[in-house]
């Protein structure tokens, strides 16, 4: 008897030892498996982030220099204007076939078609060193946001159940950021150490390469529809409206309020846009470098991103309008504090202003979707978008013209336009956002 029982004492060790790290990896899938279920995270949602981060990058690294650039190239201010001017009008022109094509044939196959026309913007611009070519090529390239935007707001809301939408937007939104705060400070390496010419083409060198990698992953994880999809759609007479103006009567009057204000709001975003650059790096007393400007992009995006998840977290459990209203008021404020910042300091307060505008944008977007009809949620979300820009396309170019008056005027008008806007929501927009999603909805 004692030998067993010594054997059996001297194998309990072990055996509490492998038990314990059993329930240690146990416990730790379990943290993991939480902390996914919290932000959403599935492997489809997972195709998409690493499409927007690498897509992004990209594009960040490039386009945001693009009227230095267009300077460098020999383009005028109404160059300029006219290429922010594009940037919304092609944005809203692309969101609703965009969206469209999404609810048609499904979001993986409507994505590579998205990347691939991206993808020959940018080889337009490293092919053709011209202010023209740039224009050209902005037609393919600087509306992919825009263009597949809907796809994956549709893809967020199909996959994700009802009370985990506004995080699942949020976390697209906060990973949108990533390249948006590091492609910036590359892009400005590039234009430090290749000038602004090559620089700038180098890094849509880069873009090129990285959206190609982004077309490969995102068709490996993005799960395929499912195939009755259609068919289902075809015998109930739900398959998607392709007519804009027959989906623009399924608008609802709370998504029409959201849309009139947005747009109020986006001329004062828009209005001083693209000379925010020029204003940082040309027009005040100590104007910053490109790598200064690179780095107050990454301080916006930073701030950004602190505020998204908390404020997803909260949006799903309360009314959406307080984060909304509160959003538009930090869109009202940027021009207005912008014209008082004369060096890099003062930009740095500037630019943490502009991060919390991000506040409830991602909010603004759940709703959109929350408010869309069931057979054409990606066709509705473009279609808002195509409104919206098409209107706020006039304010890119009439910033020009304000900004050839003065900065001052420029961004005064936009002052003025965010308080229309953010007052008009905020008197005049009764919407029933308490939980237009308290329905249930499919998981």
């Amino acid at each position: 008897m004692m030998p067993s029982t010594l054997g059996a004492v001297w194998m309990w060790p072990g055996a509490n030892l492998k038990g314990k790290v059993m329930v240690e990896q146990g416990t730790t899938e379990t943290r993991a498996s939480r902390l996914s279920r919290f932000l959403g995270l599935q492997r489809s949602t997972m195709g998409v982030l690493v499409m927007v981060v690498l897509v992004g990058m990209g594009e960040n690294m490039a386009e945001r220099f693009l009227p230095i650039y267009l300077m460098a190239l020999g383009g005028s201010a109404l160059t300029i204007g006219l290429l922010q001017a594009m940037d919304n009008l092609l944005s809203a022109l692309y969101s609703f076939p965009g969206g469209y094509l999404s609810d048609r044939i499904g979001t993986k196959r409507a994505l590579l078609v998205f990347n691939l026309v991206a993808m020959a913007g940018f080889a337009l611009v490293i092919l053709i060193p011209a202010w023209q070519a740039v224009l050209a090529g902005a037609v393919l390239f600087i509306s992919w946001s825009a263009i597949s935007q809907p796809a994956a707001m549709s893809l967020l809301y199909r996959v994700l159940p009802q009370n985990k939408r506004t995080m699942g937007v949020s976390m697209h939104s906060l990973v949108r950021r990533i390249p948006m705060a590091l492609g910036p400070v590359i892009g400005g390496i590039f234009i430090g150490v290749w000038g602004e010419r090559n620089g700038v083409r180098l890094a849509f060198a880069a873009a090129l390469f990285l959206a190609a990698a982004a077309l490969v992953l995102q068709q490996r994880l993005i799960e395929d529809d499912k195939p009755d999809a259609k068919t289902t759609a075809d015998a109930f007479g739900l398959m998607p409206e392709r007519n804009p103006l027959k989906l623009l009567r399924l608008m609802n009057p709370a998504m029409k309020g959201l849309l009139v204000t947005d747009i109020l709001v986006r001329f004062c975003e828009q209005i001083p846009y693209a000379f925010v650059v020029v204003w940082c790096m040309k027009t005040i007393a100590e104007p910053v470098s490109a790598v200064q400007f690179g780095l107050l992009t990454t301080i916006e995006m930073a701030t950004a991103v602190l505020v998204y998840i908390p404020v997803a977290f909260l949006a799903d459990r309360s009314t959406k309008k307080p984060f909304v209203l509160i959003t538009f008021v930090f869109f009202t404020l940027f021009p207005l504090v912008l014209q008082f910042s004369r060096a890099f300091e003062w930009l740095v307060v500037a630019f943490i202003l502009r991060g919390l505008k991000e506040f409830g944008e991602p909010t603004r977007k759940a709703l959109i979707m929350d408010l869309a009809p069931d057979n054409c949620k990606a066709g509705m979300f473009g279609l808002y978008y195509l409104i919206r820009d098409v209107i706020v396309a006039v304010a890119a170019l009439g910033g020009a013209f304000l900004w050839k008056i003065s900065p001052q005027t420029n961004f005064i008008t936009a002052f003025v336009f965010g308080i229309v806007g953010t007052l008009g929501f905020a008197l005049l927009g009764r919407y029933n956002l308490v939980h237009v999603n308290d329905k249930e909805a499919p998981n």
